[in-house]
């Protein structure tokens, strides 16, 4: 994603930054590891941190249609107990390309090829406790093929007009942090011309009006 200029003065860091005194493992598995530091704050003040480490990047793909339809996929998730609408999402190991990890969730997913990628979002989750940071795509020029989810995904999918999404997002019904980041980027940039006018203009249009 190019920057179109440096960032404003006012986001330089101020003050010194955590210091780790020593550190040991507590916990792996394929996923994470969880380490545990005895550290100094930039206050100078002593205290034990936890940190969650990610082996993989976190991405998600906004799969627009021409018509101004979107593409989510429903699920249970297991750490809170409930179903959640969410874009397409999944990992890519840390230090390889995030455009191919977000080609392959997209395809496993949904069984959808698309012809033309673009990264519009970069962020961290939950950055307080883990350094997991993730990458956010738009993904247009779709074509059907069939999907190959992972053995634990039991997905059901949706093809639903944006602003459907995005008002289910404002009304507390889609959760899922990435999925609702993306979605108020792709609003911003549908309204900024940012997308092609005529995408533009479906995902923008409410029910009853054409698309």
């Amino acid at each position: 994603m190019a920057e179109t200029k440096p960032p404003p003065e006012w986001m330089a860091p101020t003050g010194r930054g955590w210091r780790a005194l020593d550190q040991r493992e507590v916990y792996q598995n394929p996923w994470i590891r969880v380490r545990e530091y005895h550290a100094e704050a930039p206050t100078g003040a002593r205290t034990v941190y936890g940190v969650v480490g990610f082996r993989n990047l976190a991405i998600g793909v906004l799969p627009i249609l021409p018509d101004g339809r979107i593409v989510l996929v429903g699920q249970h998730r297991f750490p809170l107990g409930d179903y959640s609408w969410e874009i397409p999402e999944g990992g890519a190991p840390v230090g390889s390309d995030p455009l191919e990890g977000a080609r392959r969730e997209l395809r496993e997913e949904t069984g959808l090829e698309a012809a033309e990628w673009t990264e519009v979002l970069r962020f961290q989750l939950s950055n307080s406790v883990t350094d997991e940071r993730g990458y956010g795509f738009i993904a247009t020029g779709l074509s059907q093929e069939a999907a190959s989810p992972d053995p634990t995904e039991a997905l059901a999918m949706a093809r639903i007009p944006f602003r459907d999404a995005l008002e289910q997002a404002l009304a507390g019904r889609v959760q899922d942090l990435i999925t609702v980041a993306m979605l108020f980027r792709a609003y911003h940039m549908a309204c900024e011309g940012q997308l092609p006018e005529p995408l533009a203009k479906a995902m923008l249009a409410r029910n009853g009006e054409t698309r």
